[in-house]
């Protein structure tokens, strides 16, 4: 049964089967698996197991409406968002309990989750009538260029866990904008708030008179058993997935067979960059935005921070005093600023980073330790004097520790910004505009954030260089990965 945490009016209406070709099915496995609630551990609820047959009849579910729904007009599908995008606003509360019960997330984080989601929807809803295309007269004067945009076909969407709703609008939105049926593989840890959206989404379908084949969802316990025929399968011509580099790696891989178009938004490892110059107070607030979202368990959060050495003491003493303040909790108690960690595992990670950090010289100025108590919680950690080679700056640590380095002069901070595979994300604090200018162009980074500890936004394009991955999402580059051109000489 659900735990006290989820309201029993959303409770009652979180599908836990798998969503074929418009209709909710057990899956042909004959198997379950539980969802728990990682502030208490508590089963929320167990959910239909996909296994590969039920991966292939979603993709042929997509691929029997793919021409349909490429066919269907563009103003048709624009409609359609805005009225999921409605849908999901008047639910916005309901979506926002559940992505707290199965994430963790403080209420008031998935409130902000659920907003940012459904913005997605609104701007692509907008972008559906706005495809690019082409014509013109030749440069010889002999004929004339006209450019198409078609839609690629049936498209693969593998979701994770840390941001349940904002991650599903954030590809489900351009691909059906596009003309794309979809497949989604949502995350073991975080399914139902995606059974959910689909539910709002297949509804709307059906009362717009559309096919509902056009999502598919199969969530599973086990991804590369599910996901290996479908992406072998050549009606699949997109793949997106947001995850780590190491599984990016393997579907890249997987996806060269059949030159499928993939986009990979991947792992980071994000600087976080105070120069002297900078306003601390506002430098600490940034910071606090950019590393304790989700209990720093973002891809973008704040990684490693990179401090001048004449304002390290000023900043790090200031933001361990923001840390200490912060109250660790259940997301849907009153007053919690810190939800768990997703699992187990998280915590035994983030307690190994500590330790070594710890063990390479580093201060504990705040937090270091698991609170005792019940569910998969850390403490808010603020580490000084941390070593270069510490796990804490080379690995993405994805949990609540804000380990600061410190540099002397720009050039040198630049030297340790760049120090990285990885090059999602960057941010700095300075007053300096010609400063600005130079980390705008030298920062080996797709985003960067100056003065301002949150970039993310759905009309702006979304993803990293390097081992952070290929291609983006959001803005008008977005839809544009589920499009492909098609050049006809007249």
């Amino acid at each position: 049964m659900p735990t006290p945490h989820l309201p029993p009016t959303v409770a009652a209406h979180v599908p836990t089967g798998l969503l074929i070709g418009g209709s909710w099915q057990r899956a042909s496995t004959g198997r379950t698996f539980a969802v728990e609630d990682p502030a208490t551990t508590e089963v929320l609820f167990d959910v239909e197991d996909a296994g590969p047959a039920d991966g292939l009849a979603a993709l042929t579910a997509a691929a029997d409406v793919a021409d349909e729904w490429a066919a269907v007009a563009p103003r048709a599908r624009a409609e359609l968002l805005r009225s999921v995008f409605d849908a999901l606003t008047a639910r916005s509360e309901d979506v926002a309990a559940l992505v707290t019960a199965e994430g963790g997330k403080p209420l008031a984080e998935a409130r902000a989750e659920v907003a940012y989601a459904a913005e997605y929807l609104r701007w692509y809803s907008e972008q559906a009538v706005r495809l690019p295309g082409l014509a013109r007269t030749a440069p010889a004067g002999t004929h004339h260029q006209l450019v198409l945009s078609r839609p690629v076909g049936p498209a693969l969407l593998i979701t994770p866990w840390n941001f349940p709703i904002a991650m599903i609008t954030r590809k489900v939105a351009p691909a059906l904008a596009a003309g794309c049926p979809v497949v989604i593989k949502p995350a073991q840890l975080t399914p139902l708030t995606t059974a959910y959206f689909a539910e709002i989404v297949r509804a709307e379908l059906e009362a717009h008179g559309l096919p509902t084949g056009v999502i598919n969802v199969v969530p599973t316990s086990s991804s590369s058993t599910l996901t290996a025929p479908v992406i072998a399968d050549p009606r699949l011509r997109k793949l997106s997935f947001t995850g780590s580099t190491e599984v990016g790696r393997v579907l890249l891989r997987s996806s060269a067979e059949n030159i499928l178009r993939t986009s990979m938004e991947l792992g980071g490892n994000a600087p976080f960059l105070v120069f002297e110059d900078a306003d601390i107070p506002a430098a600490v607030e940034g910071a606090l935005a950019a590393k304790m979202r989700n209990a720093g368990q973002t891809c973008v959060a704040a990684n490693r921070f990179l401090v001048h050495e004449s304002v390290a003491d000023e900043f790090g003493n200031a933001l361990a005093a923001r840390f200490r303040g912060l109250v660790v909790g259940h997301g849907a108690d009153a007053g919690t600023t810190v939800g768990p960690l997703i699992e187990a595992a998280a915590v035994d990670n983030v307690e190994r980073v500590v330790a070594d950090a710890v063990d390479r010289g580093a201060r504990v100025l705040v937090g270091g330790e698991r609170p005792q108590r019940a569910g998969h919680f850390f403490a808010p950690t603020v580490l000084a004097d941390v070593a270069p080679d510490a796990l804490a700056i080379r690995e993405e640590t994805f949990g609540p520790v804000a380990p600061l380095t410190t540099f002397g002069d720009e050039r040198e901070a630049l030297e340790l910004a760049n120090a990285s595979e990885f090059g999602l994300v960057a941010y700095a604090y300075t007053r300096d505009v010609g400063r600005v200018m130079r980390l705008a162009e030298q920062v080996e980074t797709g985003m960067l954030g100056i003065n301002r500890g949150l970039v993310s936004d759905a009309s702006a394009p979304f993803g990293g260089v390097k081992w952070s991955g290929l291609g983006r999402e959001g803005g008008e580059a977005g839809i544009e990965e589920y499009l492909e051109q098609r050049y006809i000489a007249l």
